[in-house]
């Protein structure tokens, strides 16, 4: 009986002890998981989702990498706002910080009449002290800003010749904006014309070192016209422009459209430029032109606000009176009408003539009729001075009853002659004529300006100039690309071959360096890669390094034969850019071969921020220039 009730005692405190030791451990359990969720339920709300929570009894660990250790701590707080903070265990990492980049250097040199100032930041490795004495140099006596920074990193590739190129572009802009970066100029510049312009971007794209890439952005204002004049001639040869000045596009337009429906044929050139004396100038032109059509032949010339209508010999005088009087009353105001109808000349008396010819050769004959012999001698040094002392040959005579403007006339026609390669002059009383070959595009405008100008708006004048392209000493040499094919052309009759396995040209084919070196001296210092290709045969490397050394061989060839090669580069491409297939000995032979490429200009891209524009968002000198117009 004893030993049930022990039995009983001892069975009654073993399920005690188990029921305790469940409950115990469902209250964990429990404990734990609240802890756990409602801490990871906090940071989930936090955004804090990379944060990884265990508990572990009472404890509750976290762990994961943080971003930053702000937001490391950020976690810790937030999970002791949640459990007690002694229970949380931190076991979270922060995240590396990344090796701080080198900066982007840049600068931006600034030009104009007031000074010049650099701003940007260069590596340490430039020696700025040069640079500065370099710009002081090409400010002369204006001010200097420096706005500098350095930084201790290496110089980037292309940065020295950027720099360089800078700097040397500078100095032939007075009035720029050039930003530099590491590989890339971008110049923003202004000129006093056209001609200019175009002279600029042509040096600047040249002399720029083989491999920048050069931004061009160079504007040229509107030409002030003084006077404002313009010449239409309609007569046995067709209508044509002898000069023609508009003060829009929509006037020259206007204009063009006019003279074409008055039987203008091809381009009508006319100048669009400052110095027009109505706003009403187009509408003027317009009908004028449309009243000399009426008559069907003649001239108009336009001098500011002064018109001169010429009438063709011949025209019935009612039909003149009438045109002219049309033309009067629908003039705009401030213009005023001159018209002529000239008298019918028996053609068997001729009026007393100067004439004055110009040989290709640039030898003068004077002969004709003079007024006295201070006149001939006023005249025969004019020549001389014009076209030389020993080119002037003088015939002419001294007579009487000449009119008064006679010296006039006779030096005006002389001046407007020395503006052609070849031509005469011929002056009459009533008339003065011009003729012959030029390479100036303006000449006929020049010289309608000049005899408007000197003679009078009154005056008749006949000028039959014309122009040719290969008397003009810059549109007679040949462009990059004619250039390119010239010497494409050149190899293609007879490549350059080179001794086998050697990077020695072959004596056959110095002939053929000898043409191309002539081609390069007149083509100027134009931006060319001189190529080399090899065939498959061999190892690829021993055919890069063999390519490379016959294009240098090549520079090397035209730098013995003086040709400036400042802007060349030689680069090998081995086999990889064949042209033929390497399986027989004729592709072989095609493939290898020495080319000569232009580097050519890439098209434009809008500008973005500039330095200056950078710094004064950001506070640094990270420029973030974006090129207007990129070319390599």
């Amino acid at each position: 009986m004893r030993l049930s009730s022990l039995l009983i005692i001892v069975v009654t405190f073993s399920v005690a002890a188990v029921l305790a030791l469940i409950t115990a451990n469902l209250s964990v359990q429990l404990i734990e998981e609240n802890s756990e969720i409602g801490v990871r339920d906090a940071l989930d709300d936090e955004g804090m989702t990379w944060a990884e929570v265990e508990a572990d009894g009472l404890k509750v660990t976290l762990a994961g990498i943080a971003p930053t250790e702000a937001v490391r701590f950020a976690a810790l707080s937030t999970a002791g706002s949640i459990v007690d903070a002694a229970r949380v265990i931190d076991e979270m990492q922060v995240e590396a910080a990344a090796a701080i980049a080198p900066p982007r250097f840049s600068a931006e040199l600034l030009r104009n009449d007031a000074g010049l100032s650099i701003i940007g930041l260069i590596p340490a490795a430039t020696n700025r002290t040069a640079v500065m004495d370099r710009i002081t140099a090409i400010a002369g006596d204006t001010p200097v800003t420096d706005l500098i920074e350095v930084a201790d990193y290496p110089a980037p590739d292309g940065w020295s010749d950027a720099l360089g190129f800078a700097l040397a572009a500078m100095e032939r802009l007075p009035r720029a904006k050039v930003s530099v970066e590491a590989g890339r100029v971008s110049i923003r510049a202004i000129t006093d014309s056209a001609e200019e312009k175009t002279n600029l971007e042509a040096q600047l794209n040249r002399a720029a070192p083989p491999g920048l890439r050069v931004a061009l952005d160079i504007a040229a204002p509107r030409p002030v016209i003084t006077p404002f004049t313009l010449r239409l001639v309609k007569d046995a040869a067709g209508t044509r422009f002898d000069a023609c000045s508009a003060d829009t596009e929509a006037a020259r337009t206007r204009i063009v459209n006019a003279a074409t429906a008055a039987g203008l044929t091809g381009p009508g050139t006319c100048t669009v430029g400052m110095g027009v004396p109505s706003p009403k100038w187009s509408v003027a032109v317009e009908q004028a032109i449309g009243a000399l059509d009426t008559l069907g032949a003649g001239s108009v010339t336009f001098s500011d606000a002064d018109i001169t209508l010429i009438a063709a010999e011949g025209t019935p005088q009612a039909d003149f009176d009438r045109v002219v009087g049309e033309l009067e009353n629908a003039l705009p105001p401030v213009f005023a009408l001159y018209a002529k109808l000239p008298e019918t000349v028996d053609p068997n008396q001729g009026p007393p003539e100067f004439v004055a010819t110009l040989s290709p050769e640039g030898l003068v004959q004077l002969r004709g009729r003079l007024s006295d012999s201070n006149l001939r001698a006023l005249v025969d040094s004019y020549a001389q001075a014009a076209f030389g002392t020993n080119s002037v040959y003088v015939a002419t005579r001294i007579v009487d009853d000449l009119p008064g403007d006679w010296p006039v006339r006779v030096l005006t026609g002389l001046e407007s002659l020395a503006q052609l390669s070849n031509g005469a002059v011929t002056v009459t009383p009533d008339a003065v004529t011009i003729s012959g070959n030029t390479g100036n595009p303006k000449a006929s405008t020049n010289i309608a300006t000049l005899l408007a100008s000197k003679l009078g708006e009154a005056e008749e004048f006949d000028i039959r100039v014309t122009y040719q392209e290969k008397l003009d000493p810059v549109a007679a040499l040949p462009t990059p690309a004619e250039c390119e094919a010239e010497i494409a052309g050149i190899l293609s009759a007879s490549k350059i071959t080179f001794e086998p396995g050697s990077a020695t040209i072959d004596a056959s084919a110095l002939g053929t360096m000898d043409d191309i070196a002539e081609v390069l001296r007149i083509c100027g210092d134009i931006r060319l890669e001189i190529q080399g290709h090899t065939d498959s045969q061999g190892r690829e490397e021993m055919n890069l390094n063999l390519s490379q050394a016959r294009a240098q061989s090549v520079l090397n060839e035209l730098r013995a034969r003086r040709v400036l090669t400042s802007t060349y580069s030689a680069k090998g491409y081995g086999e990889v850019d064949p042209i033929a297939e390497n399986d027989t000995e004729e592709g072989r032979e095609a493939n290898r071969r020495i080319e000569f490429k232009l580097i050519r200009p890439t098209p434009s891209a809008p500008e973005g921020e500039t330095t200056l524009e950078s710094l004064a968002g950001n506070g640094d000198t990270e420029a973030a220039t974006e090129d207007s117009a990129e070319g390599q």
